[in-house]
């Protein structure tokens, strides 16, 4: 879901939109003339690719795509320890491990420590999800040696966003791999494919796959730790990627699950039917509730109520609303008039939309006011440009990360294109979400046959107390269902979907990865 993001391209399953931009053209994959990006360190090499790229359904590239990319060389200081890194920006083709044909030029910027035993050194691929979302949030957001300052949860941080070393950067314990799915950023499909043949569930993570197998050859990483990090649909890509890739051989250490939406039928705010329950909504309506002062007395310790709102929904919440499905029977006044303590919401609201969904707790739980999908702390006056786009938490942010990315890449990383970089393409209006004989996805069973497939395989989940598109209790049961929880880590934090935002939450989750990565490596 996060996403990757901001509202505008909205269709089948769109709660699950999570990528945080606007909808994005391309252009032809005919060559042109491109700017030289400028000079940067000595050694540098930089790269002014000339063909142009597209996000429509329906566009190739021709056979003959060249591998190409920028080279520059870089230095950051973490913990008080310099460390001297490698960006490399350009393409590589992903091809059909059978027949070996071309399938798609993915575009992807890697990250490498000087110097590292490649060995030993992991690697890790990061991809948001959408689908149809380039990875840029986490490119620019999370754990790359630069990240945006955002001021999250306010909406007057300064903009241009201003681009800082980041000192929670993961560079010092893994090496870093952002890349962009087909039709996405400038990724493109290759001909006679084209970017709608990895337009849905299977195809889409089988492509991944033949990525991450293309980048670990090309690379010499066979030995290397491999760890996955997939935000909102991109954990969908990851369970079923996880699979895909043990099954080819290719072992995996770890999967960081951030935002999951692991299972689209269990999701009311994805499958809008009355026969779905809200109840893994319920504890992120009580953290929202608490943050905009609408609970008395407010709670003192937020993961302290959540487990006491865990506990109320499992006893109280998930049996009456079975029988509201059932019968349209309310509960007793008592049961209602905790619901509207704990979450804000009043008593009226609770006994006309007793299974509450997450679209009317946005528009209602503050009178005037819109509340953010992604980030339920963000507000916005009902009719203001910042609530305009249906979610003023990724409004607020969208513009900056779209226009910065460019940026990046020309000024910082010296790789250069004349098309738009696209964040956000059209994919999910035709997206293929059938899986395993379902309509829609239940990947959990997928995950389970990778951690089967191989017992060492360890599982990292984050989620935010606030966001509201992929809720942090919906996940925890959804992976209750693994036959084999050992492996799994449970991490939530206080933030929305992209809880890498938020400082206090950025930190806090780069310590719980450095302690994952450290416990899943030999």
């Amino acid at each position: 879901m996060r996403r990757g993001g901001p509202a505008a391209c909205r269709s089948l399953a769109a709660a699950l939109l999570l990528a945080l931009a606007a909808c994005g053209g391309g252009g032809s994959g005919d060559a042109t003339s491109v700017a030289p990006p400028p000079a940067g360190q000595p050694g540098d090499q930089p790269f002014a690719d000339p063909t142009l790229y597209s996000s429509a359904p329906g566009a190739a590239l021709p056979a003959g795509v060249v591998e190409a990319a920028a080279v520059t060389h870089h230095r950051i200081t973490l913990g008080g320890t310099p460390l001297a890194y490698t960006a490399t920006a350009g393409h590589l083709v992903a091809r059909d491990p059978l027949a070996q044909q071309p399938e798609a030029s993915f575009f992807y910027v890697a990250y490498t420590a000087d110097g590292a035993d490649p060995a030993t050194r992991p690697v890790t691929f990061f991809y948001n999800g959408g689908p149809g979302s380039a990875s840029v949030w986490l490119h620019l957001g999370s754990f790359g040696p630069k990240r945006l300052v955002t001021g999250d949860p306010a909406t007057d941080a300064p903009v241009p966003f201003a681009l800082v070393d980041n000192a929670e950067s993961l560079i010092d314990t893994s090496d870093l791999v952002f890349v962009d799915a087909v039709g996405t950023g400038y990724s493109q499909a290759i001909a006679p494919h084209t970017n709608q043949s990895f337009w849905g569930v299977d195809a889409d993570a089988a492509v991944f796959r033949d990525f991450v197998m293309r980048y670990v050859e090309a690379n010499a990483r066979g030995a290397s730790p491999k760890f996955l990090f997939g935000e909102s649909y991109g954990t969908t890509r990851s369970a079923v990627l996880a699979h895909l890739l043990e099954t080819a051989g290719v072992a995996l250490h770890g999967v960081v699950l951030q935002s999951s939406v692991l299972n689209y039928n269990s999701n009311c705010g994805v499958v809008r039917r009355v026969s779905i329950a809200c109840s893994g909504y319920l504890p992120s309506y009580g953290a929202v509730g608490a943050y905009h002062a609408l609970l008395s007395p407010a709670p003192a310790d937020l993961p302290a109520f959540m487990t006491q709102m865990r506990s109320f929904t499992a006893a109280s919440y998930d049996p009456a609303v079975a029988a509201w499905i059932a019968t349209r029977a309310l509960p007793d006044s008592g049961t209602l008039a905790q619901l509207a303590a704990d979450t804000g919401v009043p008593v009226s609201r609770w006994q006309s939309t007793f299974n509450l969904d997450p679209t009317t707790f946005q528009v209602t739980l503050i009178p005037g006011v819109l509340i953010g999908r992604y980030d339920a702390r963000v507000s916005a006056p009902a009719g203001s440009a910042l609530a305009s786009e249906g979610d003023p938490s990724s409004t607020a942010i969208a513009a900056q990360f779209r226009g910065r990315m460019a940026e990046h890449l020309r000024d910082t990383l010296r790789y250069s294109n004349g098309s738009p970089y696209v964040t956000l393409s059209s994919a999910i209006g035709s997206w293929d979400f059938r899986h395993d004989g379902a309509d829609l996805p239940d990947t959990v069973p997928d995950l389970a046959a990778a951690m089967a497939q191989n017992p060492q395989l360890k599982v990292l989940s984050v989620n935010g107390y606030h966001d509201i598109a992929t809720p942090f209790h919906q996940t925890e049961r959804d992976l209750a269902r693994l036959p084999d929880a050992s492996p799994l880590t449970l991490r939530n934090y206080a933030g929305g979907h992209m809880t890498y935002l938020d400082d206090s939450a950025r930190a806090a989750e780069k310590a719980d990865l450095r302690v994952f990565y450290q416990q899943a490596l030999p």
